[in-house]
This record gives structure tokens, C-alpha cells and sequence, in this order.
């Protein structure tokens, strides 16, 4: 199992409860949640997860856990970072943005 892993919600009363917090703790996850009232900063990762929900996930079936995971893994290695344009960082994909900037 991954050590260290965030989990990141918003403040809902189900995230904040102490089950909740316990879960988390039990599983060495470590608890992120967006700021009170701030409904803006998980934008980016929500917009991720859904358009690997769409384009990878809904409509196929997995024989086995490894299969899933190898598919997102190229999903997100091969297509999300070096090709998928974004037009929150001006219509580049992530690699090609991080190369522009990187000193």
C-alpha cells in the first residue's frame, strides 16, 4: 500500500468528522482541504479527474486492478502531460509549459 498519499476534499461535514480524520490516520493518508468558502482552488484538479473519468474510465471494464492503473498511468504520462493542450497555462500542453519556463 502508498504511504503518504493526499487526499484532498473540500470541507464537508463527512471529510471534517473525526471517522473520517481516523480512516485517514489509519491508512497514513494525509488530509488536504480546499480553504473555507473557497470554492476556486481544486478547480484544476477537478477538471483533471473528470476528463479522466470520461476519456479513460466510464465505458470500459478492467480485468484487474494493474490493468486500470496502467491505463491511467499512460493516460496521464503520455497524453494528459505531453500532449492534452491547456488553456489555463495558454494552450500548451504541460511539458511543453514547464520546458518555456524552466531556467
Amino acid at each position: 500500500m502508498s504511504r503518504g498519499v493526499i487526499v484532498h476534499s473540500d470541507r464537508g461535514s463527512q471529510y471534517c468528522s473525526a471517522q473520517y480524520q481516523a480512516l485517514l490516520t489509519r491508512h497514513d493518508l494525509i488530509c488536504s482541504m480546499s480553504s473555507k468558502a473557497g470554492c476556486f482552488d481544486d478547480t484544476c484538479a477537478e477538471s483533471f479527474f473528470s476528463s479522466l473519468k470520461v476519456e479513460v474510465i466510464h465505458g470500459n471494464r478492467f480485468q484487474t486492478r494493474e490493468a486500470m492503473r496502467r491505463t491511467v498511468f499512460e493516460y496521464i504520462a503520455v497524453n494528459y502531460n505531453r500532449i492534452r493542450r491547456s488553456s489555463s497555462i495558454g494552450y500548451l500542453s504541460p511539458e511543453s509549459f514547464e520546458a518555456k519556463f524552466a531556467a
